[in-house]
């Protein structure tokens, strides 16, 4: 997902204080959508890079089987599977999707700040909720008609509904907050690494008890069966890959059957697991963009030691958490043995700095003169960004899924980034040219018009701009 999500932003004008944000005089009825001038093109072309960029980590799970994946991780380290593998969790894994909720963050505040509340009409308040639970029905649509397990819409929908009372907040106090939610997250995540090995020992012990010639009690015999038991699952499963094969090139009744235990429980289990870390990229975007960050207001040697510092130990954070964390992880009996923290207790330091480290890079690229076309069209990707990040999921499952053209599982892994270069390749010409034509793209006009309850003017011949 992810998951800003594909949100469609306002801007607002942001004088010599970074930190202070001037809204624009609101004469109309009603808050309503702002144009296509007063945008922040800086905070388009971000989010066009993290809309493309979001393919790369969803696609293996529209086109393949995971136990593809895990016979990548787990086989020679010459293959182009796996240095494409390598490269991609290196580099690129939680990065997009940091982007994504650091751009929802920011995206909030400017829906928030650039309107006020009109006497006697719907409140600014009434307006971003509505908003969000729409953005939840969208995420519900994704996951249920498109079929798109991986969706992201639903959780920023929810997660967007606790940041509103912080929309005020000082940037230094938003990030410190984020930081706050990023280490509740990893007591969370260690406190289950904790429980995991926890069992790894009990079995153990139990072992070591029928080594002795020992009779097992009830305890052990249920700790010996249950550790037998994650070891069998962690291993590939002929059987249970050609299930799910044969289930992704059936219909689209069969498709919806068998997916739909997987989406119920991504949704339970992603609300549960994934809410502080999304809430921490979040208010970290906040931050980022009061403190003016986002908003083109830094000095290019802040966003070249942003560069450094993301890339110079978030690259080798990621390495470390890839090869030691995910492949050393393989044997995960000798892993537990091994380590009382595991690697990816760095996942979400290696994540931020790297996040940051793609967003600085892309800012220096915005204020540069370097490839004017290239720049616009990634904005342009931008502008657009939930219509083409459902597009994505309609493209992918009718190239994957059965009812479509069938390919599931019929590509290596590495071979999926020639259909993510091809889609990569549609969406930016697409949206050049349906932006020539039209202020929205399709969804972004949908969502607005449900969201302020009105009709609104899609053709740029039509309204001024």
């Amino acid at each position: 997902m992810e998951p800003n999500t594909p949100l469609d932003t306002s801007a607002v004008t942001l004088p010599a204080d970074p930190t202070i944000v001037e809204t624009k005089e609101i004469t109309k009825s009603s808050p309503a959508p702002v144009s296509k001038a007063d945008r922040l093109q800086s905070i388009d072309m971000i989010r066009g890079v993290a809309l493309l960029g979001i393919l790369l980590m969803n696609i293996p799970g529209f086109g393949i089987d995971w136990g593809q994946v895990s016979e990548a991780i787990r086989g020679p380290q010459n293959t182009a599977d796996f240095r494409t593998l390598a490269v991609i969790e290196t580099f690129f894994s939680g990065t997009m999707r940091g982007l994504f909720s650091m751009l929802f963050g920011a995206g909030m505040v400017l829906f928030t700040l650039n309107k006020k509340d009109v006497p006697g009409g719907v409140t600014v308040a009434e307006f971003y909720y509505r908003r969000l639970l729409w953005l939840v029905l969208f995420g519900v649509i994704n996951a249920y008609v498109f079929l798109w397990p991986g969706d992201i819409l639903y959780f920023y929908g929810l997660c967007g509904m606790v940041l509103f009372p912080f929309r005020k907040m000082s940037p230094k106090w938003l990030i410190m907050l984020g930081i706050v939610c990023m280490g509740i997250g990893l007591f969370k995540n260690m406190w289950g690494y904790t429980e995991f090995r926890a069992k790894r020992i009990a079995y153990i012990e139990a072992i070591a008890a029928e080594k002795a010639n020992q009779k097992l009690t009830e305890k052990q015999e249920a700790a010996k069966a249950e550790w037998l038991g994650i070891e069998n699952n962690q291993n590939p499963d002929p059987e249970r890959t050609t299930e799910n094969v044969t289930n992704m090139r059936s219909g689209y009744g069969t498709v919806f059957t068998w997916l739909m235990p997987r989406n119920s429980g991504s949704e339970t289990w992603g609300m549960y697991h994934g809410l502080w870390d999304m809430l921490s990229m979040m208010l970290i975007g906040m931050g980022l963009f009061l403190g003016g960050f986002f908003s083109n207001t830094f000095k290019s040697s802040n966003y070249a030691m942003g560069v450094m510092l993301g890339y110079g130990i978030g690259i080798p954070l990621g390495w470390l958490v890839f090869k030691e964390g995910w492949v050393g992880s393989q044997n995960i009996g000798t892993y537990l043995d091994t380590y009382r923290v595991p690697h990816w207790a760095l996942y979400d330091l290696r994540r931020v700095l790297l996040t940051i480290g793609h967003a600085s890079v892309l800012m220096l690229i915005f204020r540069s003169s370097f490839i004017p076309w290239f720049k616009k069209g990634l904005a342009n990707v931008g502008q657009m960004a939930f219509t083409n990040y459902l597009m994505q999921s309609i493209f992918c499952t009718l190239i994957f899924y059965g009812y479509g053209l069938g390919n599931y599982n019929k590509l290596q892994f590495h071979q999926l980034y020639y259909v993510v270069a091809g889609i990569w390749a549609f969406q930016i010409i697409f949206s050049a040219i349906w932006l020539r034509y039209f202020r929205f793209g399709p969804f972004e006009w949908l969502w607005r018009s449900v969201t302020y309850w009105k009709k609104q003017p899609m053709q740029i011949s039509k309204t001024k701009s």
